[in-house]
């Protein structure tokens, strides 16, 4: 799995992994944050929530044409300075008027040019990587362990939000409850019905740092403190980007020669033929086609910082016991997901000596998750950014999986294309969604909510069961997508068509906001069976050109 690779894939895979750490910390609460401080209804949030996504992941196409003429590393060290500064500017405090939202949106604005100019930059410097034909077969399982390593600083990101929430709010003798926020909005705007007043008035007395306060104050409290504690969760990001920079340049010597535009790659390569103008234009089509597939996988995956954050706050069960609570211990998860990767070295080492270390190593690591497991609470309360570490644990536990599957594939000569992944990645999003349209069955509609809880709360298994299937089909389309983009792009629009991959995820990410407009307008199930459909659809036209876009790429 990891042999064989060049040292740059670690280095390049390790300062990602801490910028992605930051950046899903402030993503886990991010939908969270807007809706407490400044009292946005749902479908204004998740607006701003897509428009957001969709200029993180549309900047990289303006960046990868900038790295087609200055170079990939000069525009991912620009990315490191202008990102740090945009999460510093989210992470100061500020009250819920004009100067706030000002300062929230220039520091998105910033967040989303420095992403560009990082992100995708970054990608194709792995990718030439793997112009050496010494490396040249192992493209694929290249960005499987990439993706993977993204996957894990996003893995440990919801704990951290929460971890830093909790710490804030419990220092003014507050705890977080899901319901506070949009039922003090109601107070102070005047909108509040007999029985939530009672409701949030019980909420107060279980808090000790409102005891005393007036239910007006408390309101306005709460609300303030819960939005600095946020601020504070995205300072983090700062923090983990630091620790990119200082891996990203101490290791710079693994992967300087990929640090090339067009023109300096040419000139490392002279002996290799050029592209034919019909060559070009038959690559450029293709990744067209693929990228137009991809937007409507992203607009349903992406609904996990979205309508399904507003899924599992208003419909999912606040607490869970039993062995459930495994998964809501990132200790237990983190050593699981390891023990994975011990196994297999058990299973494909070279040596007696080797087997027995990791099979070892693995009985210890089991034994470590079962402890910190037995040492939690019988019952345990859960928030809604917690179910998106499951998704990351997910894509860290089962790459090695899909790795060996596709390994064994390509041995006997039955491996799918990347075109062909992508469609069967799409079935299997379709699958997911299945899975909470069921759970969503009988459920009241969001409009008849009002801002409560609903009485009818189900089981958090149905959306970790979700998660599951869609981390299935990421594998299946992201790090393959990702792969078929680095391969098959002329070299000399490298940069372009990575932005462009990205830019497809933009507009997907900007469509995310579709489900929650509708989110208080239609039956929940039909939310959900909205994207079944695009996905079905997508996969039938991914099918439907198969063949023009593997005859692309030979």
């Amino acid at each position: 799995m990891f042999k064989g690779q060049p040292k740059g894939l670690f280095a390049l895979a390790l300062a990602n992994t801490g910028e992605r750490f930051g950046y899903y910390t402030m993503l886990a609460i991010f939908l969270l944050f807007i809706q407490a401080k400044f009292g946005f209804t749902a479908a204004a949030a998740t607006q701003i929530y897509s428009i957001f996504l969709a200029g993180v992941y549309f900047m990289p196409l303006l960046g990868g044409i900038l790295a087609d003429k200055i170079g990939f590393g000069r525009c991912v060290t620009l990315g490191f300075a202008v990102m740090f500064l945009g999460y510093l500017c989210l992470s100061i405090p500020t009250g819920p008027d004009i100067t706030g939202k000002i300062l929230m949106f220039g520091a998105l604005a910033l967040i989303a040019l420095g992403t560009g100019l990082f992100k995708g930059n970054l990608q194709v410097m792995v990718g030439n990587l793997y112009d050496d034909p010494k490396y040249a077969a192992k493209r694929d399982s290249a960005f499987s362990l990439f993706y993977m390593a993204i996957n894990i600083g996003a893995m440990f990101a919801p704990t951290a939000a929460k971890a830093v929430t909790n710490f804030f709010l419990s220092k003014s003798g507050l705890s977080y409850d899901a319901n506070v926020p949009a039922l003090a909005h109601q107070f102070l705007d005047g909108t509040i019905t007999t029985e939530n007043i009672d409701k949030l008035t019980g909420i107060q007395l279980t808090m000790t740092g409102a005891s005393g306060m007036d239910l007006g104050t408390f309101c306005s409290t709460y609300i303030e403190k819960l939005s600095t504690a946020y601020n504070y969760g995205f300072a983090v990001a700062c923090i983990s980007l630091i620790v990119s920079v200082l891996i990203y340049f101490s290791c710079r010597t693994w992967f300087r020669h990929a640090d090339a535009n067009a023109a300096q790659a040419k000139e490392a390569h002279t002996n290799e033929p050029e592209l034919t103008p019909e060559q070009t234009k038959s690559r450029i089509t293709a990744l067209l086609l693929v990228f137009a597939v991809v937007i409507f996988f992203w607009m349903s995956f992406h609904q996990n910082g979205a309508t399904m954050t507003l899924f599992a706050r208003d419909y999912t069960q606040s607490t869970v016991d039993g062995f459930l609570r495994i998964g809501f211990n990132i200790g237990s998860l983190a050593l699981i997901a390891i023990s994975i990767y011990t196994l297999f070295g058990a299973v494909q080492a070279e040596t007696g000596k080797g087997r027995m270390i990791s099979g070892l190593a693995t009985i210890l690591l089991w034994g470590g998750a079962w402890l910190a497991y037995s040492q939690m609470d019988q019952s345990v309360r859960i928030q809604p950014s917690d179910f998106q570490q499951f998704n990351p644990f997910f894509v860290v536990a089962l790459t090695p999986i899909s790795l060996a599957i596709f390994g064994a594939l390509a041995k006997s000569g039955k491996e799918p294309s990347a075109p062909r992944k992508i469609g069967l990645g799409m079935i299997v999003a379709a699958a997911g969604f299945l899975i909470l349209t069921v759970g969503s069955i009988g459920l009241a509609s969001p409009k008849t909510l009002d801002g409560n809880v609903s009485p009818d709360l189900v089981s958090p298994t149905w959306l970790i069961s979700t998660y599951l299937v869609l981390t299935f089909a990421e594998l299946l389309l992201s790090p393959m997508g990702i792969s078929f983009v680095s391969k098959v792009a002329p070299p000399k629009y490298k940069g372009a068509m990575m932005g462009c991959w990205f830019a497809a995820t933009a507009v997907g990410n900007y469509l995310v906001s579709i489900p929650g407009l509708l989110w208080d307008k239609l039956p929940l199930w039909g939310v959900w069976m909205i994207l079944i459909v695009l996905c079905l659809l997508s996969a039938l036209f991914i099918f439907s050109i198969m063949k023009k876009l593997e005859n692309a790429t030979r």
